[in-house]
């Protein structure tokens, strides 16, 4: 074997995780490369949605996207934000309840998929929309053909005729996808922040340093060290602590800091990059949600704001609802006329 072959066969057992030592040698190890999200992202691209003879199964879990709803305050917020004003601009129609509607919009902005189940008449006109739970409908392998599958076991077929809306997708055209998945890890992370502070300020034990002590110290002042430092933990921590050593020598007592994570863990640096991340992909002004600014800082007016949020958010997504009276023949689905405040 070669030199560089060699030196590459050890470049890659580092990097795999094994250390190579030798006595009286420097001990190097290493955790390997980063490994880019875009390649393990890929993965989805080259699936299709998979089937079990009766339905098609959706390309992603959406008890995932239903658990992720509540993991950020500014994900949960912007969506219901949505769905409270297209609930406010839909005019009830005899076949659409606002209560329906705001529970398909609901499914709609956290799926990427909404479904309406026609009751009919008995000569086959609509009647009443009913809304059907998107986390439990699934499309059947016949063109037109619908699910729902609360369980396995539980499985039934709806009724011919069910409404489908879904946003597009690039890579297949069974279901929809939300259309926030870029900033899901973030709002995850915004998630972990907060548990993290959460259960460090509740653990009543923080390493946060080693005291170290050399020299003559008498025993007795050893133990009643220790005690000290034991009673810092738990309620009431944090304490300042005063050690007197007489006989000692410079340095006989040296303070290593290990983990200063009350100082450096970046709490807040987490929490606004993430809450900016997924306000851009849901596309809410902050002013909406009720964000203070920061110090030295302002926010639009909130008038302002709205004027741009509206066409922009808002009435993209009443016309894709709006596609339901194309697939109906009926006019199902009806908007107030929005009345815009004169200015200031």
């Amino acid at each position: 074997m070669s030199a560089q072959a060699t030196v590459s066969a050890a470049s890659t057992a580092i990097g795999a995780g094994t250390s190579l030592t030798a006595q009286g040698a420097i001990d190097a190890f290493s955790f390997g490369d980063p490994e880019p999200v875009l390649d393990r992202r890929q993965l989805l691209d080259l699936l299709e949605c998979w089937h079990n003879g009766r339905w098609y199964e959706p390309p992603l879990p959406l008890d995932g996207l239903a658990r992720a709803f509540r993991a950020s305050p500014h994900h949960e917020s912007a969506i219901t934000y949505k769905v409270n004003l297209l609930a406010a601009s839909l005019e009830p129609t005899p076949l659409l309840s606002r209560t329906a509607f705001r529970k398909a919009a609901l499914d709609y902005l956290i799926f990427g998929n909404a479904y309406f189940e026609p009751t009919r008449s008995l000569l086959g006109n609509p009647i009443a929309l009913r809304h059907a739970m998107a986390r439990y409908t699934r499309r059947g392998l016949v063109d037109g053909q619908y699910w729902w599958v609360p369980g396995m076991r539980d499985a039934a077929e709806l009724a011919p005729g069910v409404v489908h809306l879904a946003m597009p997708d690039i890579n297949q055209e069974l279901y929809g996808v939300p259309q926030y998945l870029s900033a899901i890890q973030s709002a995850l992370l915004n998630e972990a922040a907060t548990l993290f502070r959460r259960r460090y300020y509740l653990n009543g034990s923080h390493a946060g340093y080693i005291l170290y002590a050399t020299g003559e110290i008498d025993p007795n002042d050893t133990d009643a060290l220790k005690k000290a430092l034991a009673g810092t933990k738990g309620p009431g921590n944090f304490r300042n602590l005063f050690v007197h050593a007489p006989n000692a020598k410079e340095g006989s007592l040296k303070l290593l800091p290990i983990a200063e994570a009350g100082a450096k863990d970046e709490f807040l640096g987490i929490k606004d990059a993430t809450r900016d991340d997924v306000l851009a992909v849901h596309r809410v002004p902050p002013v909406l949600l009720g964000i203070v600014p920061r110090q030295g800082s302002a926010l639009s007016k909130p008038a302002d704001a709205m004027e741009t949020f509206w066409p922009a958010e808002i009435e993209p997504i009443q016309a894709a609802f709006s596609e339901v009276n194309d697939l109906l023949g009926v006019e199902a689905v009806r908007w107030r006329e929005r009345v815009v405040a004169p200015a200031a």
